[in-house]
């Protein structure tokens, strides 16, 4: 694993626990890689990892080593999973996919020369494995919303809220790319692209900075990302989704919401309640309609039946659990783990799209 910070830790603690709750092959956590030799030695220790390296290039190289999980900046993420799966290793990247469309475009060749030699890779939009999100693609793939016309995703944070928090490199355009928009809209666009199983054709979109300068080590710098952003998007099928996103949201703390409306029922979901869905079924009597709340607990919901008994919640850091059972049973089956680069370049094309609106203040932008 190349990184140990935020989601460095979210990753190992998948790789730990996994195979004590999916029957997966076993894996050895061999190398964290991290540019501190110091400090990757303390997260490797405490992470659950052989060993700690500064060179992802040598570790890349290894013969020891078969799968590359990499949690790092963006910015590092292309030139680390092409040296990666031209090695010959299995590429799991965290989410968004690149900085760029280009850089996008270049892991989607990669990975498409290394799945001919039998090498896996994935891109880690993890919500996709939280079992209630999992469940309501599952409804929406069923019919039992009819025909989706609209969907509303917003994910609203509030760790920037206070201008007085410090810069970071989120907050720089060369290592981010971009602000709220790639960091959390690119989950809100792949949660409309996966639960209605449409692609996004057509973009508006508008971004926004309200704290143009915070503080640096060195006094206030710039900052060159967007703080919020708002998309309107049209899906092949004729269906709306409206997307909006900020990390200055007083008072929203992981609040990503998604609604489907569509002719026979809707549901909503909120990342603050991740056990819960809300349904609404539209063939029962107008009397007796309006929004039910499932406590997705049950072992027939998407991964439930390795947990705990019915009722028994689970939490945020299993969806990472769910994504690595995922992504070994794969490469143990030869199949095509989803989202794939392919899936994260579409991503990146929609936030592109949405850059290339808003610069022209109200192009609606075709992909």
């Amino acid at each position: 694993m190349i990184g140990y910070a935020f989601m460095g830790k979210a990753h190992s603690h998948a790789w730990r626990t996994v195979g004590a709750f999916f029957d997966v092959p076993a894996i050895e956590q061999r190398v964290l890689v991290g540019r501190h030799a110091g400090q990757a030695a303390a997260a490797a220790a405490r992470y659950g990892w052989a060993e700690a390296a500064t060179d992802w290039r040598e570790v890349v190289a290894r013969d020891d080593i078969d799968i590359v999980d990499i949690c790092v900046p963006g910015w590092l993420h292309a030139d680390i999973a092409v040296a990666a799966l031209r090695a010959g290793k299995h590429v799991l990247v965290e989410k968004p996919l690149a900085n760029t469309v280009e850089e996008a475009e270049r892991m989607a060749a990669a990975a498409r020369e290394a799945r001919a030699q039998g090498v896996v890779s994935m891109v880690g939009f993890t919500y996709r494995r939280v079992p209630a999100l999992a469940y309501a693609q599952r409804l929406i793939a069923e019919g039992r919303l009819g025909a989706v016309r609209e969907v509303r995703a917003s994910y609203l944070q509030d760790w920037l809220a206070d201008a007085q928090t410090p810069m970071t490199w989120r907050l720089r355009k060369e290592s981010a790319g971009s602000g709220a928009l790639g960091d959390i809209a690119s989950h809100a666009i792949d949660q409309v692209q996966f639960l209605t199983g449409d692609a996004v054709v057509e973009v508006s979109g508008r971004l926004h900075t309200f704290v143009e300068r915070r503080p640096g080590p060195d006094g206030p710098e710039d900052v060159t990302v967007d703080d919020a952003a708002w998309a309107t998007l049209s899906l092949g099928s004729g269906a709306i989704a409206s997307v909006e996103v900020s990390r200055v949201a007083t008072g929203r703390k992981n609040s990503l919401r998604i609604e489907a409306y569509g002719t026979g029922g809707a549901l909503a979901f909120d990342l603050e309640r991740p056990s819960e869905l809300d349904f609404h079924d539209g063939s029962v009597p107008a009397e007796e309609a309006g929004f039910r709340r499932i406590v997705v607990t049950e072992p027939g919901h998407p991964y439930m039946d390795a947990w705990w008994p019915p009722g028994h919640v689970i939490g945020w850091e299993h969806a990472f659990t769910h994504e690595v059972r995922d992504f070994l049973a794969a490469i143990r089956d030869g199949g095509d783990p989803s989202p794939s680069f392919e899936e994260g370049l579409q991503v990146q094309r929609v936030l592109a799209a949405v850059e290339e609106s808003a610069a022209a203040r109200s192009a609606i932008v075709p992909l």
